[in-house]
């Protein structure tokens, strides 16, 4: 979890860990489709072709799980500290929101799930794409970067 620290504040961008990128599983897709789609023309050829109609409802069901994992692959939260103002950009389901908190009001609270930044306005979780040990990390570096 690299930090940016020096006159220009404090930036972090929290992502999910991602094995494999949009494009890459788009291409594992393509395969497996391809795959299903041979298997079933190779028993249609031989005379079972109701094997047809279940290979394309394989395929369009695959693809219904690849369109609902690329629609999240790329979530983020991104804490900027600047001048005072404590910035945070959600990204979900290319959808974007943006808070913005006064520094010396916001106060952060470590749950089990998730960091809870709670300033003037109400309450916003952070760290749900972290791990239980970096979202402590976080948490306190955080609070420490709020308190100066």
């Amino acid at each position: 979890m690299p930090f940016r620290d020096g006159n220009a504040g404090f930036s972090l961008t929290l992502k999910r860990n991602c094995s494999i990128s949009p494009a890459g599983l788009a291409g594992v897709f393509v395969a497996l489709a391809l795959v299903v789609v041979a298997i079933g023309a190779g028993f249609a050829a031989v005379g079972a072709w109701l094997v047809m109609p279940f290979a394309g409802l394989e395929v369009l069901l695959l693809g219904a799980a690849y369109f609902m994992y690329a629609r999240r692959a790329a979530d983020y939260e991104r804490i900027v500290l600047e001048s005072g103002r404590l910035t945070v950009e959600v990204g979900e389901a290319r959808k974007i929101f943006r808070y913005e908190l006064e520094a010396r009001r916001a106060r952060v609270c470590l749950q089990e799930e998730h960091v809870v930044l709670r300033g003037a306005q109400g309450e916003l979780e952070l760290g749900r794409h972290l791990d239980a040990l970096t979202r402590a990390r976080f948490a306190a570096e955080l609070q420490r970067r709020l308190q100066t």
